[in-house]
Protein backbone atom coordinates (compact mmCIF):
# COMPACT_ATOMS: atom_id res chain seq x y z
CA UNK A 1 0.00 0.00 0.00
CA UNK A 2 1.29 3.52 -1.11
CA UNK A 3 1.80 5.35 1.98
CA UNK A 4 -0.18 8.74 1.61
CA UNK A 5 1.90 11.88 1.50
CA UNK A 6 1.19 14.88 3.60
CA UNK A 7 -0.92 17.65 2.61
CA UNK A 8 0.89 20.84 2.26
CA UNK A 9 4.32 22.32 0.84
CA UNK A 10 7.46 21.16 2.57
CA UNK A 11 8.42 24.07 5.12
CA UNK A 12 11.34 23.98 6.84
CA UNK A 13 12.59 26.20 9.91
CA UNK A 14 11.46 27.61 13.28
CA UNK A 15 9.16 30.48 13.47
CA UNK A 16 8.98 32.73 16.90
CA UNK A 17 5.58 33.67 17.51
CA UNK A 18 4.47 35.73 20.02
CA UNK A 19 1.24 33.89 21.27
CA UNK A 20 -1.64 36.03 22.30
CA UNK A 21 -3.56 35.01 25.58
CA UNK A 22 -7.08 33.31 24.87
CA UNK A 23 -4.94 30.41 22.75
CA UNK A 24 -4.37 27.34 23.25
CA UNK A 25 -0.39 26.35 21.72
CA UNK A 26 -1.72 24.04 19.67
CA UNK A 27 -4.35 26.17 18.32
CA UNK A 28 -2.15 28.90 17.86
CA UNK A 29 0.33 25.96 16.07
CA UNK A 30 -2.67 25.26 13.70
CA UNK A 31 -3.71 28.54 12.29
CA UNK A 32 0.23 29.24 11.71
CA UNK A 33 0.26 26.04 9.82
CA UNK A 34 -2.56 26.61 7.75
CA UNK A 35 -1.32 30.26 6.92
CA UNK A 36 2.10 28.61 5.63
CA UNK A 37 0.33 25.80 4.45
CA UNK A 38 2.90 23.93 5.53
CA UNK A 39 3.06 19.72 5.40
CA UNK A 40 4.41 19.13 9.14
CA UNK A 41 4.77 21.31 12.09
CA UNK A 42 4.76 21.19 15.74
CA UNK A 43 5.55 23.28 19.16
CA UNK A 44 8.02 23.15 21.65
CA UNK A 45 5.80 22.78 24.53
CA UNK A 46 2.91 24.39 26.01
CA UNK A 47 1.66 27.78 26.61
CA UNK A 48 -1.33 27.87 28.63
CA UNK A 49 -4.32 29.79 27.31
CA UNK A 50 -4.09 32.21 30.00
CA UNK A 51 -0.51 32.82 28.94
CA UNK A 52 1.07 35.12 26.35
CA UNK A 53 4.17 35.40 24.57
CA UNK A 54 7.09 33.31 23.01
CA UNK A 55 6.54 30.18 21.69
CA UNK A 56 8.49 28.59 18.74
CA UNK A 57 7.26 26.42 16.08
CA UNK A 58 9.50 23.69 14.12
CA UNK A 59 8.66 23.31 10.80
CA UNK A 60 9.33 20.13 8.99
CA UNK A 61 13.01 19.45 9.62
CA UNK A 62 13.19 21.37 12.39
CA UNK A 63 10.51 19.40 14.17
CA UNK A 64 13.76 16.85 14.74
CA UNK A 65 15.14 19.19 17.12
CA UNK A 66 12.10 20.43 18.92
CA UNK A 67 12.88 18.42 21.98
CA UNK A 68 16.20 20.15 22.64
CA UNK A 69 13.84 23.75 22.80
CA UNK A 70 11.63 21.74 25.18
CA UNK A 71 14.38 20.88 27.55
CA UNK A 72 15.62 24.60 27.55
CA UNK A 73 15.34 26.95 30.26
CA UNK A 74 12.53 29.27 30.11
CA UNK A 75 12.10 32.98 30.94
CA UNK A 76 8.55 34.38 31.87
CA UNK A 77 6.66 37.92 33.68
CA UNK A 78 4.78 36.96 35.88
CA UNK A 79 1.52 39.18 37.34
CA UNK A 80 0.69 37.67 41.05
CA UNK A 81 -2.99 38.53 42.87
CA UNK A 82 -1.93 38.44 46.27
CA UNK A 83 -4.66 37.83 48.70
CA UNK A 84 -6.39 35.29 46.49
CA UNK A 85 -6.19 31.52 46.29
CA UNK A 86 -8.35 29.82 43.62
CA UNK A 87 -8.67 26.12 42.87
CA UNK A 88 -6.13 26.09 39.81
CA UNK A 89 -3.79 28.71 41.37
CA UNK A 90 -4.38 31.02 38.30
CA UNK A 91 -7.03 33.44 36.88
CA UNK A 92 -9.10 30.60 35.45
CA UNK A 93 -9.79 28.85 39.11
CA UNK A 94 -12.54 29.40 41.70
CA UNK A 95 -11.66 31.30 44.78
CA UNK A 96 -11.04 28.90 47.59
CA UNK A 97 -9.73 31.94 49.96
CA UNK A 98 -9.15 35.87 50.37
CA UNK A 99 -7.10 36.95 53.07
CA UNK A 100 -5.85 40.86 53.85
CA UNK A 101 -2.94 41.92 52.26
CA UNK A 102 -0.10 43.22 54.52
CA UNK A 103 2.25 46.11 54.09
CA UNK A 104 5.19 43.85 53.04
CA UNK A 105 8.36 45.76 52.24
CA UNK A 106 10.60 44.86 49.65
CA UNK A 107 12.90 43.55 51.15
CA UNK A 108 10.65 40.94 53.20
CA UNK A 109 9.22 40.05 49.56
CA UNK A 110 12.56 39.62 48.64
CA UNK A 111 14.06 37.59 51.51
CA UNK A 112 10.68 34.96 51.07
CA UNK A 113 11.75 34.86 47.10
CA UNK A 114 15.45 33.64 47.72
CA UNK A 115 14.26 30.76 49.42
CA UNK A 116 13.30 29.70 45.93
CA UNK A 117 16.35 29.74 44.23
CA UNK A 118 17.96 26.58 42.72
CA UNK A 119 16.86 23.34 43.14
CA UNK A 120 13.80 22.95 44.59
CA UNK A 121 11.48 20.54 44.83
CA UNK A 122 7.65 21.32 43.36
CA UNK A 123 4.18 19.66 43.40
CA UNK A 124 2.11 19.78 39.86
CA UNK A 125 -1.34 21.41 40.32
CA UNK A 126 -4.11 19.59 39.40
CA UNK A 127 -4.73 21.64 36.60
CA UNK A 128 -2.04 20.62 34.34
CA UNK A 129 -1.39 17.57 31.32
CA UNK A 130 0.55 15.45 33.63
CA UNK A 131 -0.69 11.78 32.98
CA UNK A 132 -1.07 9.62 36.04
CA UNK A 133 -2.40 6.01 35.06
CA UNK A 134 -3.12 7.26 31.49
CA UNK A 135 -5.45 10.34 32.62
CA UNK A 136 -4.67 14.01 32.49
CA UNK A 137 -4.70 15.71 35.71
CA UNK A 138 -6.67 18.34 34.69
CA UNK A 139 -9.59 15.89 33.59
CA UNK A 140 -9.63 14.88 37.01
CA UNK A 141 -9.36 18.03 38.66
CA UNK A 142 -13.03 18.91 36.48
CA UNK A 143 -14.22 16.08 37.84
CA UNK A 144 -13.65 17.82 41.31
CA UNK A 145 -11.05 14.85 42.09
CA UNK A 146 -7.88 15.43 44.06
CA UNK A 147 -5.15 12.70 44.03
CA UNK A 148 -1.43 12.81 45.37
CA UNK A 149 1.06 14.32 43.48
CA UNK A 150 4.72 13.28 43.34
CA UNK A 151 7.10 16.26 43.61
CA UNK A 152 9.56 17.48 40.92
CA UNK A 153 12.79 18.75 41.09
CA UNK A 154 13.03 21.93 39.05
CA UNK A 155 15.56 24.69 39.32
CA UNK A 156 14.84 28.15 39.52
CA UNK A 157 17.64 30.41 38.24
CA UNK A 158 16.90 33.99 38.78
CA UNK A 159 13.89 35.04 41.14
CA UNK A 160 13.28 38.95 40.70
CA UNK A 161 11.02 41.32 42.38
CA UNK A 162 9.55 43.53 39.00
CA UNK A 163 7.14 45.77 41.18
CA UNK A 164 4.80 45.12 44.44
CA UNK A 165 1.70 47.74 44.45
CA UNK A 166 -0.47 47.18 47.18
CA UNK A 167 -2.12 43.11 45.93
CA UNK A 168 -0.08 42.85 42.66
CA UNK A 169 3.24 41.70 42.60
CA UNK A 170 5.17 41.46 39.05
CA UNK A 171 8.37 38.51 39.17
CA UNK A 172 10.61 37.75 36.93
CA UNK A 173 11.62 34.44 36.82
CA UNK A 174 14.23 32.35 34.62
CA UNK A 175 13.57 28.96 35.45
CA UNK A 176 14.48 25.03 34.25
CA UNK A 177 11.85 23.04 32.19
CA UNK A 178 9.19 21.57 34.11
CA UNK A 179 8.36 24.80 36.35
CA UNK A 180 4.98 25.65 36.78
CA UNK A 181 4.87 29.50 37.58
CA UNK A 182 1.47 29.18 38.85
CA UNK A 183 2.79 27.23 41.44
CA UNK A 184 5.58 28.92 41.98
CA UNK A 185 2.98 32.06 42.62
CA UNK A 186 0.54 29.91 45.17
CA UNK A 187 3.95 28.68 47.26
CA UNK A 188 5.19 32.82 47.11
CA UNK A 189 1.93 33.39 48.39
CA UNK A 190 1.77 30.92 50.86
CA UNK A 191 4.71 31.79 52.68
CA UNK A 192 4.36 35.29 52.55
CA UNK A 193 0.92 34.28 54.43
CA UNK A 194 -1.71 35.88 52.46
CA UNK A 195 -1.79 33.26 49.69
CA UNK A 196 -1.96 34.28 46.23
CA UNK A 197 -2.94 33.33 42.41
CA UNK A 198 -1.31 33.66 39.19
CA UNK A 199 -3.40 36.96 37.19
CA UNK A 200 -1.16 37.33 34.29
CA UNK A 201 2.11 35.41 32.14
CA UNK A 202 4.36 36.41 29.73
CA UNK A 203 7.05 34.26 28.31
CA UNK A 204 9.60 36.42 27.30
CA UNK A 205 12.27 34.11 26.24
CA UNK A 206 13.08 30.11 25.48
CA UNK A 207 16.48 28.69 24.77
CA UNK A 208 18.48 30.98 22.94
CA UNK A 209 15.46 32.47 21.23
CA UNK A 210 13.40 36.19 22.62
CA UNK A 211 10.19 37.18 22.50
CA UNK A 212 11.21 40.49 21.05
CA UNK A 213 12.06 38.65 17.78
CA UNK A 214 8.95 36.90 17.47
CA UNK A 215 6.14 38.00 14.89
CA UNK A 216 2.33 38.06 16.08
CA UNK A 217 -0.50 36.30 14.33
CA UNK A 218 -2.19 39.39 12.83
CA UNK A 219 1.57 40.57 11.73
CA UNK A 220 1.55 36.45 9.74
CA UNK A 221 -2.18 37.01 8.78
CA UNK A 222 -1.11 40.51 6.92
CA UNK A 223 1.77 39.01 4.97
CA UNK A 224 -0.86 35.95 4.07
CA UNK A 225 -3.24 38.20 2.99
CA UNK A 226 -2.19 38.67 -0.67
CA UNK A 227 -0.73 34.39 -0.81
CA UNK A 228 2.85 35.44 -0.93
CA UNK A 229 3.86 32.48 0.88
CA UNK A 230 7.37 34.12 0.35
CA UNK A 231 7.12 36.63 2.59
CA UNK A 232 5.56 34.07 5.27
CA UNK A 233 8.68 32.24 4.84
CA UNK A 234 11.14 35.10 5.29
CA UNK A 235 9.91 35.31 9.04
CA UNK A 236 11.84 31.84 9.67
CA UNK A 237 15.02 31.01 11.19
CA UNK A 238 17.33 28.50 9.77
CA UNK A 239 17.00 24.73 11.50
CA UNK A 240 19.61 25.06 13.17
CA UNK A 241 18.34 28.49 15.55
CA UNK A 242 17.79 25.93 18.38
CA UNK A 243 21.51 24.98 18.90
CA UNK A 244 22.77 28.53 18.86
CA UNK A 245 24.43 28.15 21.76
CA UNK A 246 26.09 24.94 21.04
CA UNK A 247 29.56 23.87 20.13
CA UNK A 248 29.58 23.09 16.41
CA UNK A 249 32.18 20.85 14.43
CA UNK A 250 32.65 21.20 10.67
CA UNK A 251 32.97 18.30 8.36
CA UNK A 252 34.57 17.45 4.59
CA UNK A 253 32.34 15.84 2.70
CA UNK A 254 34.02 12.65 3.10
CA UNK A 255 33.40 12.62 6.72
CA UNK A 256 29.90 13.59 6.61
CA UNK A 257 29.20 10.92 4.40
CA UNK A 258 30.57 8.03 6.52
CA UNK A 259 28.49 9.70 9.55
CA UNK A 260 25.43 9.53 7.59
CA UNK A 261 26.22 5.64 6.98
CA UNK A 262 25.71 6.13 11.05
CA UNK A 263 29.48 5.52 11.66
CA UNK A 264 31.53 7.42 14.02
CA UNK A 265 33.93 9.59 13.03
CA UNK A 266 37.12 10.90 14.12
CA UNK A 267 37.22 14.76 13.91
CA UNK A 268 40.26 16.85 15.32
CA UNK A 269 39.96 19.52 17.83
CA UNK A 270 36.38 18.63 19.10
CA UNK A 271 35.25 19.04 22.65
CA UNK A 272 35.54 16.06 24.64
CA UNK A 273 31.82 14.93 25.96
CA UNK A 274 28.10 16.58 24.81
CA UNK A 275 26.23 17.28 21.76
CA UNK A 276 27.60 19.47 19.13
CA UNK A 277 26.33 20.85 15.99
CA UNK A 278 27.53 19.34 12.98
CA UNK A 279 28.37 21.46 9.34
CA UNK A 280 29.94 20.37 6.09
CA UNK A 281 32.22 22.11 4.21
CA UNK A 282 32.83 26.18 3.30
CA UNK A 283 29.05 26.65 2.51
CA UNK A 284 28.68 25.92 6.02
CA UNK A 285 25.54 23.41 5.54
CA UNK A 286 24.20 21.87 8.64
CA UNK A 287 23.02 18.78 8.61
CA UNK A 288 22.87 17.65 12.23
CA UNK A 289 23.28 16.87 15.60
CA UNK A 290 26.14 14.52 16.86
CA UNK A 291 27.38 13.13 20.08
CA UNK A 292 31.31 12.65 21.34
CA UNK A 293 32.22 9.23 22.53
CA UNK A 294 34.34 8.31 25.13
CA UNK A 295 36.99 7.67 22.91
CA UNK A 296 36.71 10.68 20.98
CA UNK A 297 34.98 9.79 18.03
CA UNK A 298 31.81 11.56 17.22
CA UNK A 299 28.80 9.84 16.90
CA UNK A 300 25.35 10.85 14.90
CA UNK A 301 22.46 12.09 17.09
CA UNK A 302 19.98 13.27 14.86
CA UNK A 303 20.81 13.93 10.93
CA UNK A 304 18.73 16.39 9.19
CA UNK A 305 17.08 14.66 5.76
CA UNK A 306 19.89 14.22 3.13
CA UNK A 307 22.26 15.03 4.64
CA UNK A 308 25.96 13.82 3.61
Amino acid sequence: MARRRPKGRPVNGILLLDKPIGLTSNAALQQVKRLFKAAKAGHTGNLDPLASGLLPLCFGEATKFSGFLLDSDKRYLATCQLGVTTTSADAEGEVLERKPVGDYSRAEVEAILARFLGEIEQIPPMHSAIKVNGQPLYKLAHQGKEIERQPRRITIHRLELVSLEGDQMVLEVHCSKGTYVRTLAEDIGHQLGCGAHLSALRRTAAGPFSVADAVTLSELEQRAENGDLAALDRALLPVEAALDDWPELVLTDNTAYYLRQGQAVQITRAPTSGLVRLFVGDEHRFIGVGRILGDGRVAPQRLVSGAG
